[in-house]
């Protein structure tokens, strides 16, 4: 997937998530670092009914550009939602979730995705 396709992706889905009001929008270009996925992408919900609804216009999204996810975990507690697009991973955390992970410091030697302005 080139640069551009990543950043295509990722605006799609930060749009989706920033529709419903997802704070702390972070995405990374993992794809020297990892071979599980191209991108990260990271929003917090204030939530468990906020990260669920976040979640759910994600998939949304992605429905609609004719893909599907491959997974979502932790749907039902909605603490941690994760969403497997194959080359884009979507972590949608409540606050005190993404402190105790802090995904960002793990994932430090990643590059920031910068997303489309209109995100």
């Amino acid at each position: 997937m080139t640069q551009t396709e990543r950043v295509r992706r990722a605006t799609s889905i930060a749009l989706a998530a920033l529709d419903k009001k997802a704070q702390d929008l972070v995405a990374l270009d993992v794809h020297a670092v990892s071979s599980v996925a191209d991108t990260f992408i990271l929003v917090t919900g204030t939530s468990d009914r906020h990260a669920r609804s976040i979640s759910d216009a994600i998939v949304e999204a992605v429905r609609a550009d004719g893909e599907k996810p491959l997974g979502i975990e932790g749907y039902d507690e909605g603490r941690w939602v994760l969403i497997d697009l194959g080359d884009v991973i979507v972590h949608v955390f409540q606050l005190e979730v993404r402190k105790a992970y802090d995904l960002e410091r793990l994932w430090s030697d990643a590059e920031p995705l910068e997303i489309g302005a209109a995100a």
